[in-house]
């Protein structure tokens, strides 16, 4: 069983107490690179699956770690860095895509607009020079992709190996050390006297629909996987009665872990 991507149990779909549910109002927003490749944008992830629960799943996790005695296999620091080393090389691709991908859309405007001219007009010599600048950049910009792809590629193909056989082992490591986490989990839900529920994000990032429960103290529990790295929540949070309970996930209150 995977630490990382361990399935909410629908035995703690628990029934909310008549007294009345509290609501949650879980929000996820992160900042991506914006498509004009100008600053941050922020992005609404959807369908991201949001539990909360009344106890700390790391504790519960980090305590049968230790009592299994063998430590999890670690990722080889030079694993991490060549995956680094793949990252930077696939950004530097995706820049001169998004270059070369811009430059072509002004060559094919300019070549609608000197339409307009004859080519003896002062205006269409102008737009011409113009149009061969870019050409030049566009020839220049084609090269460094390729390059740029090959690198990327070269890189790449060195670490699926390594990371597919560090996974397996730590997958391994870790269908043995928490092999009986359903039942302790179970024991937890239960001396908590609350309740565990799950939703998923919306179109707008925002669960709420299924985050009802009794007031008290909950984790809320979120993953969302990145190209390289996972971004993982376990935030604790206090529900009281009354307006409903606002949680804001952002990758500032994340844990970025490494994905393989």
């Amino acid at each position: 069983m995977r630490r990382r991507s361990l399935p909410f149990a629908a035995s703690l779909l628990l029934a909310v107490a008549a007294c009345g549910p509290a609501e949650v109002v879980v929000t996820i927003e992160i900042d991506i690179d914006s498509p004009d490749g100008e600053g941050m944008i922020s992005h609404a992830l959807s369908d991201v699956e949001v539990q909360l629960i009344p106890f700390d799943r790391d504790a519960v996790f980090d305590s049968m770690a230790t009592a299994y005695g063998t430590p999890e296999p670690p990722i080889p620091e030079e694993l991490v860095t060549a995956r680094g080393e793949v990252r930077v090389a696939q950004e530097e691709w995706q820049q001169s895509q998004t270059r070369w991908n811009t430059i072509r859309d002004t060559l094919q405007k300019l070549n609608s607009t000197m339409e307009e001219y004859t080519r003896g007009e002062a205006r269409y010599v102008a737009l011409f020079r113009e149009w061969t600048d870019f050409d030049g950049e566009l020839q220049g910009v084609t090269r460094q992709m390729d390059r740029s792809f090959d690198r990327f590629n070269e890189l790449q193909q060195g670490t699926i190996r390594s990371s597919d056989s560090i996974r397996i082992l730590r997958e391994n490591w870790a269908d043995e050390a928490f092999s009986g986490v359903g039942e302790v989990v179970k024991l937890k839900v239960s001396e908590a006297g609350l309740d565990a529920v799950a939703d998923t994000t919306d179109a707008t990032g925002v669960a709420r629909t299924h985050l009802k429960v009794k007031p008290g103290d909950y984790w809320v529990v979120a993953r969302y996987e990145e190209a390289y790295t996972e971004l993982y929540w376990n935030v604790r949070i206090t529900v009281e009665g009354g307006e409903p309970t606002q949680v804001r996930l952002t990758r500032e209150n994340a844990t970025e872990r490494i994905k393989l």
